[in-house]
């Protein structure tokens, strides 16, 4: 389920976090927001950047999406070590990730209950938590 909010332009966007609107930061947002919430690979967001004739490296995607999630307009979801999504939903939610597809699908909030966390180490505290279900798609012969 996606919690739709009221549409921003690409650049009120970046004003309103103190970003530059470069030519490229700003082409990069109008591609991550301007069709509603979703989640993004650096790979994918570069690939429609060129769809687009953008001229951009994927190095300056990487940067670029760094700087955003950095900024909070953006939150990186990492499924397993090297294998990052940016998800342009920064509210309190969670995500199913489809191991097969590779696809990532959020779950509200509300509809993950934890009944206790461990006490975390002296001198920290709990910023968030973040819950990833791994779901196997069925068709794969694997009805376990």
């Amino acid at each position: 389920m996606t919690v739709q909010r009221p549409f921003k332009p690409a650049l009120d966007r970046l004003q309103a976090v103190g970003l530059r609107p470069t030519r490229q930061r700003l082409g990069l947002a109008r591609l991550l927001f301007d069709g509603g919430d979703r989640h993004v690979t650096a790979e994918q967001l570069h690939a429609e950047a060129l769809s687009a004739d953008m001229r951009v490296s994927l190095a300056t995607v990487y940067n670029t999406l760094n700087q955003f999630t950095d900024a909070g307009l953006l939150r990186e979801v990492v499924v397993e070590a090297g294998r990052s999504y940016f998800d342009t939903n920064t509210s309190d939610h969670h995500h199913f990730f489809l191991e097969g597809s590779g696809r990532l699908e959020d779950i509200p909030g509300r509809d993950v209950v934890l009944s206790s966390l461990p006490t975390p180490p002296a001198g920290t505290r709990v910023a968030r938590v973040d819950v990833i279900v791994r779901l196997a798609d069925l068709s794969d012969g694997n009805q376990s």
